[in-house]
């Protein structure tokens, strides 16, 4: 397997390491904008199976020559998901299979956007389904952490847990800090304010809804001495993948956040800095958000100021296998000071990159296969999670409370 690995960011710069101990494939060339931080990625790992060129992400014609140049069989997107669809259809242009960790960005409904879903996020790549196939070529989407090992342990709880399912919540929480920094995010600004300033998406008898940003709140107690966390709905892909192939009554995304991270993204909102078109500011033109961007530290470099656990699970609720209710938390933890001891990558960013690479391996070995596009729900959960215990990150699930009969 040849990829074209776009994006030598934070998860991107993290993919490298982890891929370079492993031997499913034959070459990946990093691409990314600036030259210097692809060959930085690449420099960092020296191992000639890697490769650093420059690439502008959002010229599909240029992405497409990159691919057949480099005679590449997947392209792997891990950049801002503004980018997706040149990515997306360059991909099937050149005949090559592609994954992603975040869809094509949605648009909230003209008159309603609290109660109905616009254009959903994936919407559309999903129109594209029947040319995908038609190609005979795997569009493997949302396949990250949250997107995509979430989706993995439903498909698993649906597969092994459950008889019928009355809830899939996506939990997402953490203890991290960043020492020095009175507001520091350890992930893209850009994709933050992305999916949490729309209007997030539920699922919930046979039908998606959207609700106002940061409803619902819950407290929701984590493991790993994490410990209670509110966390409130935000848009993410799981609502929108988890309905196409698990039957669950309701499906829910709900992220740990803090007050203070919330305020700060309702106060972007407010004074417009939340948006992505440009305005002109004297003789240059420069998106809000771009710049709100440019003023933040960059997550790749925040490893060594931060403290703490992140955690991605998915919390299900239903009727066991043996017709008895149940309540399952299937998670992954991983510790930033084991990630930056072991890999020199933060936790947030690690724990992002590590299950794509997963996928591609099963990919590679034959083990995933298909034509379309498909989410993670649509594979066996098994070798998935066996792999990460091989990766030497394995995931735990925790046994709740019993639900009331």
């Amino acid at each position: 397997m040849r990829i074209l690995l776009v994006g030598a960011g934070g998860v991107g710069s993290a993919v490298v390491p982890i891929a370079a101990r492993r031997d499913f494939f034959e070459h990946i060339v990093v691409a990314d904008s600036q030259q210097s931080r692809a060959a930085r990625a690449v420099a960092g790992v020296d191992d000639p199976r890697f490769s650093a060129i420059t690439l502008d992400a959002s010229d599909r014609a240029q992405v497409e020559a990159a691919l057949r140049e480099h005679r590449c069989d997947v392209l792997f997107n891990a950049v801002d998901p503004r980018f997706t669809m040149p990515l997306f259809e360059a991909a099937l242009a050149a005949g090559a299979h592609y994954l992603d960790m975040a869809m094509s960005l949605s648009r909230p409904h003209p008159s309603e956007p609290y109660r109905m879903p616009g254009v959903k996020l994936g919407d559309r790549q999903f129109a594209l389904d029947g040319a995908w196939r038609a190609a005979d070529r795997l569009a493997l989407v949302g396949m990250g952490v949250e997107p995509g090992l979430a989706d993995v342990f439903a498909r698993y709880a649906a597969d092994h847990l459950f008889s019928s399912i009355d809830e899939v919540g996506v939990r997402d929480g953490s203890n991290l800090v960043v020492d020095g920094y009175d507001f520091a995010p350890t992930f893209s600004i850009w994709t933050t304010i992305e999916e949490c300033l729309n209007p997030p998406v539920v699922w919930e008898d046979g039908r998606w809804h959207t609700t106002e940003p940061f409803s619902e709140p819950e407290v929701f107690d984590f493991p790993a001495g994490i410990g209670p966390v509110e966390c409130v709905n935000v848009e993410h892909e799981e609502v929108v993948l988890v309905p196409r192939w698990i039957p669950a009554r309701k499906v829910t995304f709900k992220y740990g956040l803090g007050e203070e991270f919330i305020g700060v993204l309702k106060t972007l909102r407010k004074l417009g800095l939340d948006s992505p078109e440009k305005v002109r500011v004297g003789g240059a033109e420069v998106a809000p958000r771009d710049l709100v961007a440019a003023r933040l530290p960059d997550p790749a470099t925040l490893g060594e100021r931060m403290h703490g656990k992140t955690c991605a699970g998915t919390w299900v609720k239903g009727v066991g296998k043996d017709g008895v209710p149940r309540e399952v938390y299937l998670y992954h933890v991983v510790d930033n000071d084991w990630s930056m001891r072991e890999y020199g990558s933060q936790a947030v960013v690690w724990q992002t990159a590590v299950h794509p690479v997963v996928a591609l391996e099963l990919v590679a070995r034959g083990v995933w296969k298909g034509a379309g596009v498909l989410g993670p729900e649509a594979f066996d959960a098994v070798p998935f999670l066996d792999l990460l215990h091989e990766y030497g990150s394995p995931w735990e699930m925790r046994e709740e409370r019993q639900a009331a009969a």
